[in-house]
């Protein structure tokens, strides 16, 4: 590992003016970040510890519950205001392993990078390392990649649970910068690869995540989180679905849905989601919403089983909510 320069900030101003150069970043869990120092994929001047900011609190109010960026996944998922969101908690405790969970940070989570090995290996070439080098996944082994949103610059999947159910639920990431403060639509958050697949998010240089707002579903609302991974823990998705649907009388009134490990960013599918509202929840309606999300799917050599696992999978949490 490279060396660098390290500062504990004592607040989030301070936070945010210590990262103002351009190689700094913050630091929290340290969980993923310090792997890809030590394996050389990333490279910082500065990590600025975020530890000592009032950012780890939970509450709940006007029907949303707040989630502060430094909050460590496994006490978020045991927090009783988080108990009212179901999909929220399943996906926290899908993530990782235990030991994980107990230092992954909420911020750090939404931020961790893609498990494209082919990013993960220095020695690769790969546009999302280093832009204009190559993407050895395309024609390469993509088992684990994209079939959706990818580009011919880059098909790695976001490997984050918890950020496809905050796709889900339409939840909202507050951040602090020197300009000021920003709410950022979670939808918004993340963006495809395109011809610039070094830039995941829209956060911008030294932008800090402050905390997470996560609106509670109403009375009627049933949720789910499903994924599906080649082993039970500490392992990411090979496919997974957020579902969060009202019904009234058996019939769907609002149906929000998202994907992961299909996508280049947490996927949301308004197609998957129009072939169910104003329908009763039935395995017809359930296979048309399927067929609907995986419409413009481009599979490739190893990863062309998910679609049809990402239907049966959808499949499988609507079944389970009639």
């Amino acid at each position: 590992m490279r060396d660098f320069a390290y500062a504990r900030a004592a607040g989030p101003e301070e936070a945010v003016r210590l990262a103002g150069p351009p190689h700094a970043r913050f630091v929290a869990g340290g969980t993923d970040l310090l792997n890809l120092m030590k394996d050389g994929v990333q490279e910082h001047d500065l990590l600025v510890d975020l530890n000592a900011l009032d950012l780890a609190e939970v509450d709940a109010s006007q029907g949303r519950v707040r989630i502060g960026a430094t909050a460590r996944m496994s006490d978020v998922a045991a927090d009783p205001a988080v108990t009212a969101v179901p999909v929220l908690v399943e996906a926290l405790l899908a993530g990782a392993s235990p030991q994980i969970r107990n230092m992954a940070s909420i911020g750090g989570n939404l931020l961790q990078r893609t498990r494209c090995w082919y990013f993960r290996d220095a020695t690769m070439p790969c546009n999302k390392r280093v832009p204009g080098s190559g993407c050895p996944a395309l024609d390469g082994v993509n088992r684990w990649h994209a079939v959706l949103g990818g580009s011919e610059h880059c098909i790695a999947v976001h490997p984050s649970d918890l950020a496809v159910a905050l796709t889900a639920l339409g939840a909202t990431v507050n951040t602090l910068h020197g300009d000021g403060e920003r709410r950022i639509p979670v939808a918004e958050f993340y963006l495809q690869p395109g011809s610039t697949p070094d830039r995941e998010t829209a956060l911008r240089p030294g932008e800090l995540i402050t905390s997470v707002d996560v609106p509670v579903p109403g009375p009627g609302t049933r949720s789910r989180y499903l994924k599906l991974r080649d082993r039970a823990t500490f392992e990411f998705a090979v496919v997974s679905v957020a579902a969060v649907v009202r019904l009234a009388g058996g019939v769907v009134q609002e149906a929000r849905l998202a994907f992961g490990g299909i996508g280049t960013r947490p996927w949301r599918s308004p197609e998957a989601e129009q072939a169910l509202v104003g329908r009763p929840l039935t395995a017809a309606t359930t296979q048309a919403a399927g067929r609907a999300l995986v419409r413009d799917a481009v599979p490739r050599r190893h990863n062309a089983f998910k679609v049809d696992l990402v239907q049966r999978a959808l499949a499988d949490v609507l079944g389970g909510m009639r």
